[in-house]
């Protein structure tokens, strides 16, 4: 029985290690993964951010200031993959990015933090975390919790005000 058992795991392996050489998946990004591919794509992905985002310590996000601040990041950095209230993400990448009004819910704060702050292989999602301190990525992060209830009218009215007062940065309110 145990021989039986490990003739089977080294034929799995095997037939691993031949499909992987075979070039058989087709990796263009024209072709969507497989069912069980993006399956385990995401399931990997979400408990990795789960597992590295245990014990990041999330600041207040309630700051008006902080949203201001964090719009004008994610208008600068994230809008043209992800979109905005009224606006659809990008469809050209695969995985195509998630229009975060739909998906920030699901995640904690602190996921969506070491998401922005660290990126995420193969998905076209760069890390920011070289290029921002981490008040202003919580900034973004206190932003993006806010997009579910924003309309349309409310994003461009950000962008607008924004617009007259650009590279305003005071903490507090």
């Amino acid at each position: 029985m145990i021989r039986a058992f490990f003739i089977l795991i080294c034929f799995i392996i095997l037939g691993a290690v031949i499909f992987v050489y075979s070039g058989t998946y087709n990796i263009a990004a024209t072709v969507p993964h497989s069912e069980i591919i993006t399956w385990v794509f995401n399931t990997v992905k979400m408990s990795s951010v789960r597992k590295h985002s245990e014990g990041i310590k999330v600041p207040s996000l309630e700051s008006d200031t902080l949203v201001r601040e964090g719009f004008e990041h994610y208008e600068n950095m994230c809008v043209g993959c992800h979109g905005a209230p009224g606006t659809d993400p990008a469809k050209e990448f695969n995985p195509a990015p998630p229009a975060l009004a739909d998906i920030v819910l699901e995640l904690r704060p602190a996921e969506l933090f070491w998401i922005i702050k660290n990126g995420i292989k193969m998905t076209g999602m760069p890390e920011s975390g070289s290029a921002h301190s981490d008040d202003e990525i919580w900034g973004i992060v206190a932003f993006t919790m806010r997009l579910p209830e924003m309309s349309p009218e409310q994003y461009k009215m950000m962008k607008s005000e924004a617009g007259k007062n650009p590279g305003r940065h005071h903490h507090g309110d």
